[in-house]
């Protein structure tokens, strides 16, 4: 009975996470998409920044009852790294933070910066919860491994067929964040437990 209940929660908290990735991915697809045409329109950095901000309370708040319950799954799911020796703590908050870091020293370079963030963290996250706490977040593995993949995409995009567009290269690889929280979130949902 005991091992029913927790693969049902632990089931349950797959699931809160999937619908966390595709809230993510629709709240970045609606900043990218309606930041692209606030530049478009000459907005000043605060208007862009007001629209980002915007998408994601529209998209959260829009579901926030749902909201609720995902977060308490997510705490939970969270307090597993609580029990992780200090040296795999270290490991995965410098997977999520030294790229985001590392953007003050290259802005130039800060979407794919982002894109190792999202990806180094995402991935350090799923393989110790995978092997500390016995976790398999398949949807969070899909998501490191599509940033990961998007990166060179990304330097493709920048480099040859965006080459004079740099601000179309920033929204191209924002879209390849969105796609890759949407299709660990899919994943995640649609997969059977």
């Amino acid at each position: 009975m005991c091992s029913f209940v927790q693969k049902d929660s632990q089931t349950e908290t797959s699931k809160a996470f999937g619908t966390l990735f595709i809230y993510i991915a629709i709240a970045i697809a609606g900043g990218a998409v309606f930041g692209e045409v606030a530049i478009k329109f000459h907005a000043s950095i605060y208007g862009v920044a007001l629209i980002w901000l915007a998408s994601f309370v529209v998209t959260f708040g829009i579901n926030f009852r749902r909201l609720k319950r995902i977060l308490f799954s997510v705490r939970m799911r969270m307090n597993n790294s609580i029990s992780w020796p200090i040296g795999a703590k270290i490991v995965n908050g410098v997977c999520w933070a030294a790229p985001f870091a590392t953007i003050g020293l290259f802005p130039s370079l800060y979407q794919y910066l982002i894109l190792i963030g999202i990806g180094s963290g995402n991935l350090s996250t799923y393989l110790f919860l995978k092997r500390l706490n016995g976790i398999n977040n398949m949807g969070q593995m899909i998501v490191g491994v599509i940033s990961v993949i998007s990166i060179p995409v990304s330097i493709w995009f920048d480099e040859t067929v965006l080459i004079s567009n740099h601000n179309l290269a920033v929204f191209i690889s924002r879209i390849l964040i969105s796609v890759a929280y949407g299709v660990g979130g899919i994943y995640t949902l649609i997969k059977k437990s």
